[in-house]
């Protein structure tokens, strides 16, 4: 009885240790081709430096359609499609122009940009005195009285006490999105917003913004300072309360216009119907050329595919790449997506995100079960080798969370973060500032996850409970 368990036990460990064998070698073939014959660099380049920014309704987000279904096509994929969206176009006009002045006929310029979605200033601009607030909070006990007239300028900071950045991006995101409604409800006549960067420097950044259910007539302009902007209108504030801020932008809100998610799919062998996809957002902001976001993601999701066909395995599941339009200004490719999916009552059973850059991949962090999260944990030692560590629970991405279910797993490739914010949604989100190696590395993280998931399969509630 003894020699028989002892010989169960030894054909298991074979077993297993013969599996881990097989995917430490499929692995390593994704890496090795990912990092001396990937795409997605190239893919990027033209993306950046032939296309550029690709904001929602614009000629350049179409032409980004047209190429990325191109390169998809001559991957030799089961299917490549395009499916229509109609998503918001915001057009930011001639660029802005600010100033402080501390006396009448003395002015500083200002680098200063306006937020996604806000209306313009009047022609001639708009001048007035300024109020320095945190938060809605500092409203409210401001009230009125001292805001009335005024233009509010919001200046919270990322919080540089937290090493993980976007939790910091996230304690203040609050005063671009939803600052300009708030303070229109006592009585100012614009918004000023302090860039949402770690670094001090001249670059103002854009992102989206809210008016809620505030009346059209009632919307007033919002636009962000750069961080050294902003440093040195509170320490003018400071000393002079009684200074005055002047900025013009003549952005403009059009109709809706029809767009499209880009999606490329390879068809599973066992389990057709049941569908993993890797994404990310093929629009960007406009001042730089959107390279970090969410350019690499695109690309990446791209390789994917790619990689798994190049490495010779042949998924059980069906993959999807889908590069989704207008996650910046809202969200519109990815609940359209999960509309189709929901509407054709397709399976999704695992979905994964890169939207923090082309930096070095660190791990990933992932919504799912307790059952689901030990899976993947369990792979640790496999991607160790290639410097991944970071396994954690926790959100997954914009344009995936649609997809969410108690049946799906849902995961975001996180890459290094410290350098992320310096770029996001400004002039310096370019090419030149993403590393080859590291976004093919990021790469083949992506499709070693997909590998594994698509190998071992998820595990279903109705399995653990029986």
């Amino acid at each position: 009885m003894n020699i028989r368990i002892l010989l169960v036990l030894f054909l298991c460990c074979t077993v297993l240790l013969r599996s881990q064998s097989e995917d430490e070698k499929q692995l390593k073939a994704i890496y090795d081709m990912a990092l001396t014959n990937g795409k997605a660099y190239d893919w990027l380049n033209y993306l950046s430096n032939q296309i550029g920014g690709r904001l929602s309704g614009s000629v350049q987000a179409q032409e980004a359609v047209e190429y990325t279904k191109r390169q998809m096509d001559v991957l030799g994929l089961d299917r490549v499609w395009l499916q229509p969206v109609m998503v918001p176009k915001w057009v930011r006009g001639t660029p802005e122009f600010a100033y402080i002045e501390t006396k009448p006929g003395i002015t500083t310029n200002v680098p200063i940009c306006a937020l996604g979605g806000s209306v313009a200033t009047p022609d001639g601009g708009l001048k007035a005195k300024v109020v320095e607030v945190q938060s809605i909070e500092d409203l409210e006990r401001l009230g009125r009285e001292k805001i009335q007239g005024k233009l509010v300028f919001f200046n919270r900071p990322m919080d540089a006490t937290i090493i993980r950045t976007f939790r910091a991006y996230s304690g203040c995101v609050f005063q671009r999105y939803g600052g300009a409604a708030a303070a229109a409800k006592y009585g100012a006549l614009g918004v000023i917003v302090r860039s949402l960067s770690l670094k001090l420097d001249d670059y103002p950044h854009t992102g989206s913004m809210s008016y809620g259910d505030t009346p059209v007539e009632d919307r007033i302009p919002a636009a962000a300072i750069s961080t050294n902007a902003a440093e040195l209108l509170s320490t003018t504030l400071k000393l002079n309360p009684d200074i005055k801020f002047y900025f013009r932008q003549n952005c403009k809100q059009f109709p809706d216009v029809e767009s499209y998610n880009v999606i490329g799919e390879i068809r599973g062998s066992e389990f057709p119907n049941e569908i993993m996809i890797v994404g990310g957002h093929l629009d960007s902001w406009d001042l730089g050329d959107g390279a970090h976001d969410d350019g690499a993601g695109v690309v990446q999701s791209m390789d994917v595919l790619r990689l798994i066909k190049a490495s010779g395995y042949r998924p059980k599941r069906t993959i999807r790449a889908v590069l989704f339009m207008n996650e910046e200004n809202g969200l519109r490719g990815a609940n359209k997506y999960a509309e189709v999916a929901k509407a054709k009552k397709e399976n999704h059973v695992f979905a994964l995100e890169s939207d923090a850059g082309g930096f070095t991949p660190r791990g990933f962090s992932l919504d799912c079960s307790d059952e689901n999260f030990k899976q993947v944990e369990g792979w640790k030692t496999l991607f160790e080798p290639y410097l991944i560590h970071l396994f954690v629970r926790g959100g997954s991405g914009a344009d995936v969370g649609p997809l969410k279910g108690e049946n799906v797993v849902l995961a975001g490739l996180r890459p290094d973060s410290q350098r992320y914010f310096d770029h996001h949604h400004a002039a310096t989100d370019t090419f030149q500032y993403v590393n080859k190696r590291e976004l093919e590395l990021g790469a083949a993280t992506m499709a070693s996850l997909v590998y594994l998931m698509d190998k071992y399969g998820i595990i279903q509630p109705k399995n653990i409970k029986g």
